[in-house]
């Protein structure tokens, strides 16, 4: 048991929860849009599951890939500028998605936008790391995670109004308008977060990004998110279309179903991240993930269902999602030294977004549809696949969670041998 009396937050902390979780509402919505938007955008650009899935994936792999090339200069830079930097070029990747005309464009613009977007969430977690200590971190993860929750409960459904009322480019154009308000709130409010450059290395971008990558101790969080990002993604890409040709729901009900599932979010993040700070991370993430694997079989199993069963089943099932999001992400900010926060946020960001490429473009490839309208097929070996997965990411999990607690009773610096710190 890990009980002890939780820390307090300073002012400016809550302000840094604030901004961060404002920020992660802004670049998870304009990612999760594509799937509550994939039966309109499937049926106006005549797509295919597989094609529907490449332009899902395109965001995941052009961030996992954004993510390994920023590693080596991750902890080189003030972190407020390199926040700042990428959210502008996603805002502007976000602009050329509310402008593409056509599947191929569309997919450039993905691209684009995960180039920089895809960086954002390791570089908050490098910011939360270095201003929060670990008793801290499961209530500060809970409330930036909030961001998953409000883009279900505000974001989704406004984003869907606009798109059945304006066309599927008008969500877009929301998160623009949006996120160029937030940038000027970081840029005013926001301290420089630098304390990470007081530590002097001789080591260069590459050897920093090789020395990062080849720790044994980081390939272990490294494996643990990567499992976890796939069965996460598996899912989400198909989720609107499975609820409307298998289920039976219509689309004016779909923005309540986003609605009432992010509301039960915005109700369980708290509280799973006092009772990760309190009780056990590694127990709250197990419990979560085999809820989660319960409720995955019986959700992909469904054929047409009432309405307010589905909402009832996808409340129980996002109950298990965010539960062990929470925790594993807390545990795995634990792993890394100060020297190599940087590097190993970007690197385990880049992973967690491959990832989700990797499972979109195979759920893509497992899921079939016959013609457009028709039932979905193959969805609940979706379901069973995983299962399979998420059984070994406890495994690797329960390994963090045991290097974790080995770096805390050693009482280990959190700097490393080949540093040192610059007086003044």
């Amino acid at each position: 048991m890990d009980n002890q009396q939780p820390v307090a937050f300073t002012g400016y902390q809550k302000l840094i929860i604030f901004l961060l979780a404002i920020t992660q509402f802004t670049v998870i919505l304009d990612f999760m849009v594509m799937s509550p938007l994939g039966d309109i955008l499937m049926k106006s650009l005549n797509l295919k599951p597989s094609a529907f899935g490449i332009a899902v994936s395109a965001y995941a792999f052009s961030a996992g890939i954004s993510g390994l090339l920023t590693a080596g200069f991750a902890d080189k830079f003030d972190r407020k500028k390199l926040l700042l930097f990428f959210y502008l070029g996603f805002i502007a990747g976000t602009v050329f998605c509310g402008l593409a005309q056509s599947y191929a464009v569309l997919v450039a613009a993905r691209i684009i936008t995960g180039l920089f977007g895809g960086v954002i969430g390791s570089i908050s977690m490098a910011i939360i790391t270095d201003l929060f200590t670990l008793q801290q971190r499961g209530r500060v993860m809970g409330f930036v995670q909030m961001g998953f929750g409000a883009s279900q409960v505000l974001g989704i459904p406004i984003g869907l109004y606009l798109a059945n009322a304006l066309g599927w480019k008008a969500p877009f154009w929301m998160v623009a308008l949006l996120s160029i308000s937030i940038a000027i709130l970081i840029a005013i409010k926001m301290k420089p977060v630098i304390a990470h450059l007081l530590i002097k290395t001789e080591k260069t971008a590459f050897k920093h990004l090789l020395h990062t990558v080849t720790k044994s101790n980081y390939r272990v969080g490294f494996a643990a998110t990567g499992l976890l990002s796939i069965g996460g993604f598996m899912m989400m890409p198909f989720g609107s279309a499975f609820a409307i040709n298998n289920l039976g729901l219509t689309n004016g009900q779909l923005p309540i179903l986003f609605m009432v599932s992010g509301l039960s979010s915005l109700a369980i993040m708290p509280l799973v991240g006092k009772l990760s700070d309190k009780i056990s991370k590694f127990k709250i993430f197990a419990i979560a993930t085999v809820w989660m694997m319960f409720m995955c079989v019986l959700y992909t199993n469904l054929g047409v269902t009432a309405f307010p069963m589905v909402i009832f089943y996808n409340i129980l099932m996002m109950m298990g999602v965010m539960s062990r999001m929470i925790p594993s992400s807390a545990l795995t900010s634990a792993i890394p030294d100060m020297a190599d926060r940087g590097a190993f946020m970007s690197i385990n960001s880049s992973l967690q977004q491959i990832a989700g490429g990797v499972a979109a473009a195979v759920a893509g490839m497992i899921v079939t549809q016959p013609g457009k309208g028709a039932p979905l097929q193959h969805y609940n070996i979706v379901g069973y696949v995983i299962v399979a997965i998420s059984i070994i990411s406890i495994l690797l999990m329960r390994r963090v969670d045991n290097l974790t607690k080995k770096k805390a009773e050693n009482g280990k610096s959190i700097i490393p041998d080949d540093v040192v710190i610059l007086e003044g």
